[in-house]
């Protein structure tokens, strides 16, 4: 009897193991295939996750019934909060991973569910009929049928990993690339290009001089990933801080045609967001030195992970110019930093679901659709094991909107704009970022998990019952009321006006502390913390909110607004530099041409209209257009 799986899985990184364990969950007879039954869930490049954009993906991932959410909480060593200064739209959490205690989490949750087989091969080909996909076939010539496949090869199609002029073939470090099943991909005309990551060096815990670093430390109030984890496992340490010097980019501009980079043999795009030490001395001469994260990558491990050093310089010149870094003097270096370059398939040619337009069956999660990142390939893993799942149901796909999710927003930008270089998420990227907070993701998605199946009772339970709380305790705020001049007794500021304000209104302050709200009102004791803060962040970004939704139905209704031709983009506080220079090279006539600029985004065009909108009834006989458009400072 011929093999038979309705869904199978080719790879065993985050994609695919998100891919595999909900497929699974939902009630499918799925097999996940991999070159190394060991390594699956490993972290190939840094020992962390999470962070800004990052953040809220994994949150979503989490909320929707995925794992990694829960497996980074239980092998984290040091959980922070990024942005903590500003409001909770751009805050991200990030830890730092225990790299073993995360590989053996996973293999682990993987290996209780009962409709999931792992094998350990290597796929070499599809099958193919009819322009669907109906399995696929192993290096031993083995044919496994199915209903659906999912590919998640990661950097493994046709890898090749560069240091100095030495070029050899790899997945990742000391693993094979995946040379034929790339080969076939093109055979089959898929639209095909090439990118390229890189990795810094590892270091010897044991020969840093640890006494003359800098600490960074763990937040004493962890965030966690998961809406379940209540506690931390594992203890948390502290990473340490360094930086690059004069004599360090000396070396390395000296050397710079040693660089696989640099010398020719690396023509593809790689991460403009996570520059190598070698892009960051070129780029970036103006700097004296850059920052360098120390990161342990487990509480039993002597292995560290330098965090802004990546490099692709011949064996020797790393040595030079890591020992040129304060506390690196004398360190050993336990494994080479690399560069990698890998096929990727434009992910223009899928539907948003994730399957691809010309083969039937065929979904692409991860790397392979060009993003860079654990969390990315996670988000996509995640969606195409939902809907490899619809496809079989022959029920109609998922799709997360950009006003849902950033995980909607990450689809949405790869499958109508492509890539360029690694798509990596920023909180900038979402045009709905007020909504789409980290916090609330699990008010965003849940109840969609829980309509999937991907939610188990006990934590819809869980969710059901924390709705219900800030329900209640927003009724509960409401009735709380005051008069303005009682509240001024108390030592609260409001406006002498004679309007009696409820405790709501005053929680909607961020100047008011929470603790203050509740010593007025004893009443108030009982809402859980947590609860409490939650429906503060509800209630202040509530008018933002339906304000941006406003600006953004106006931007898409006036798209033919007109910009004036010697526009200053440099006026526009809050466009990226890679969006200001693409406006004043090309020059858009009107907002319609702005929005089809490769890399321009829904906010950055609401920022342009905003401007020109609140100059555009000056009148320009009066003398003073000239100067409130091309001499003013912005206030957006």
């Amino acid at each position: 009897m011929k093999p038979f799986y309705e869904i199978l899985v080719v790879g065993g990184g985050h994609a695919g193991t998100e891919a595999a364990y909900i497929s699974s969950k939902m009630g499918i007879r799925t097999l996940l295939i991999t070159n190394s039954v060991s390594k699956i869930g490993e972290l190939s490049c840094n020992p962390a996750i999470g962070g800004l954009g990052k953040g809220h993906l994994v949150r979503e991932v989490d909320a929707l019934g995925g794992i990694m959410g829960v497996v980074a909480d239980a092998s984290g060593i040091q959980f922070r909060l990024l942005n903590k200064s500003k409001g909770p739209a751009v805050q991200g959490p990030r830890t730092q991973i225990d790299r073993q205690e995360y590989k053996k989490i996973i293999q682990k949750k993987l290996n209780k569910i009962g409709l999931l087989t792992i094998i350990e091969a290597e796929v070499i080909d599809l099958v193919v009929k009819d322009y669907s996909v109906s399995g696929v076939i192993l290096g031993n010539s083995e044919i496994i049928y199915c209903k659906s496949v999912i590919l998640t090869t990661g950097t493994f199609l046709n890898g090749k990993i560069h240091i100095g002029d030495k070029s050899y073939s790899g997945g990742r470090s000391e693993d094979l690339a995946s040379i034929r099943l790339a080969n076939r991909l093109r055979e089959m005309n898929l639209p095909m290009g090439r990118l390229k990551t890189g990795t810094p060096p590892r270091l010897d815990s044991k020969t840093i001089n640890w006494s003359i670093l800098e600490k960074q430390y763990a937040d004493v109030k962890p965030h966690y990933f998961s809406f379940s984890t209540k506690k931390t496992r594992l203890k948390q340490i502290a990473c340490h801080i360094t930086f690059t010097n004069k004599k360090t980019h000396e070396i390395i501009e000296k050397n710079i045609n040693k660089s696989s980079i640099y010398n020719g043999k690396i023509l593809s795009a790689g991460p403009r967001y996570c520059p190598s030490i070698e892009d960051k001395v070129i780029r970036f001469s103006e700097k004296e030195s850059h920052q360098i994260f120390l990161e342990p990558e487990g509480l039993n491990s002597d292995v560290i992970y330098p965090n802004g050093i990546s490099t692709s310089l011949p064996e020797d010149i790393q040595e030079k110019y890591i020992r040129s870094i304060k506390a690196l003097e004398t360190v050993k270096i336990l494994k080479l930093g690399y560069a990698i370059e890998y096929d990727y398939v434009d992910p223009r040619s899928l539907k948003p679901s994730l399957e691809m337009k010309a083969l039937k069956g065929l979904f692409l999660a991860g790397q392979i659709n060009g993003t860079t990142g654990y969390e990315e390939a996670a988000s996509q893993g995640l969606i195409a094991g939902i809907n490899s799942v619809m496809f079989v149901r022959s029920n109609e796909p998922v799709i997360i909107q950009r006003d849902q999710g950033y995980i909607g927003v990450l689809i949405d930008d790869l499958v109508t704009r492509g890539v360029k270089e690694p798509y990596r998420m920023f909180t900038s990227r979402a045009e709905y970022r007020l909504t789409l907070r980290a916090d609330n993701a699990d008010q965003r998605l849940t109840q969609l998990g829980s309509d999937l199946g991907t939610i188990d009772s006990n934590r819809n339970n869980t969710f059901l019952n924390k709705i219900s709380k800030i329900k209640k305790a927003k009724s509960l705020l409401k009735e709380c009321k005051i008069t303005p001049s009682k509240a001024i007794k108390l030592g609260l500021t409001v406006k002498q006006d004679g309007k009696i304000r409820s405790a709501l209104d005053f929680i909607s302050n961020s100047k008011v502390p929470l603790k203050k709200i509740q010593t007025l009102w004893p009443e108030l004791k009982c809402i859980e913390k947590s609860i409490l803060l939650q429906v503060a962040h509800d209630v202040r970004y509530d008018i933002y909110i339906r304000r941006q939704k406003v600006e953004i139905e106006e931007t898409k209704k006036n798209s033919r607004t007109k910009i004036p031709e010697n526009f200053d983009y440099k006026l526009i506080n809050g466009l990226s530099n890679e969006i200001r220079a693409k406006l004043e090279l090309i020059r858009p006539i009107d907002l319609l041409q702005a929005s089809r600029i490769d890399g321009m985004t829904p906010a950055a065009l609401t920022l342009v209209h905003l401007w020109i909108k609140k100059y555009s009834g000056v009148n320009r006989d009066n003398g003073n257009y000239e100067q409130h458009l091309y001499g003013a400072k912005s206030s957006f």
